[in-house]
């Protein structure tokens, strides 16, 4: 079965590759071609998941999902949240976004966050949603190499390394990306 992932980020597709079961083809947005802007216009995580999913879904008439990612910092009242990926400036900058974070916390002694993954599913008209959870904290410093976005800097409860230090088949046992897929695989 061929289903469409409504992304053009690299990093996600390929976190996401891993995880699907082999009898599923993914198609990303860069491999049929599509470049059109889809506006994230939502004020939550789970709306701009549906958003893509639909337009997408509407334009192709094929099944498919999408995701949506934020970083919900205790100490800053769920910030950055919905606006993880352009926290620092609608220049979606991962570095840059890492720094306003870390200079955000400097005077915080609550560190606690969690990642929050929605993936949104429009199969025919259906549309079904998948939420995981991932609880950690904000490091004070950078650690790991691997990863992308936030990993560097977030460190899951009961894990001793970031989950830039992390092999992939752990962060995609673990992650909120996993755990959200993990769902929606079963519904498949």
């Amino acid at each position: 079965m061929k289903l469409i992932f409504a992304t053009h980020n690299a990093n996600k597709l390929k976190e996401v590759s891993e995880m699907m079961p082999e009898q599923y083809e993914l198609v990303s947005l860069t491999d049929l071609g599509y470049h059109d802007d889809i506006e994230e216009t939502s004020d939550t995580i789970e709306g701009n998941a549906q958003i893509k999913a639909e337009t997408i879904a509407k334009h192709f008439g094929m099944p498919c999902f999408a995701d949506d990612t934020g970083l919900e910092v205790d100490a800053l009242n769920g910030e950055p949240g919905v606006r993880s990926a352009r926290y620092a400036s609608e220049e979606k900058s991962d570095e840059a976004n890492r720094q306003k974070l870390l200079k955000e916390l400097n005077s915080k002694n609550n560190r606690k966050a969690h990642f929050k993954t929605v993936i949104c599913f429009v199969n025919n008209g259906e549309i079904t949603n998948f939420k995981g959870i991932c609880k950690g904290e904000i490091l004070e410093q950078e650690r790991g190499e691997g990863g992308f976005g936030y990993d560097a800097l977030f460190q899951p409860d009961n894990y001793e390394q970031s989950f830039a230090e992390m092999s992939s088949e752990l962060k995609n046992t673990i992650s909120h990306r996993a755990l959200a897929f993990q769902k929606f695989i079963k519904s498949l």
